[in-house]
């Protein structure tokens, strides 16, 4: 787990894969109560990257309209 790297800093699917190695590890039940509640945390910051990403992706994928002739351009997003 790189529990020094900024969340902010990494990939959907590198957040997304540390995210579920955390929710293995806590799963497992064998991690000490503080180092258990320092993933969590980074679960949580790693979550909410997740979500701000997928939040993103919607927004370009519901920013492209077809135009009348077939093509396809992007409106501006607020």
């Amino acid at each position: 787990m790189a529990d020094s790297a900024d969340v902010t800093t990494l990939s959907f699917e590198a957040a997304l894969a540390e995210l579920e190695q955390i929710v293995r590890g806590l799963e497992g039940g064998q991690q000490k109560l503080e180092d258990a509640i320092a993933a969590y945390e980074r679960g949580a910051a790693l979550r909410r990257h997740c979500e701000a990403k997928l939040a993103e992706a919607e927004a370009r994928v519901a920013a492209i309209v077809e135009r009348a002739d077939g093509t396809l351009a992007t409106r501006p997003t607020e």
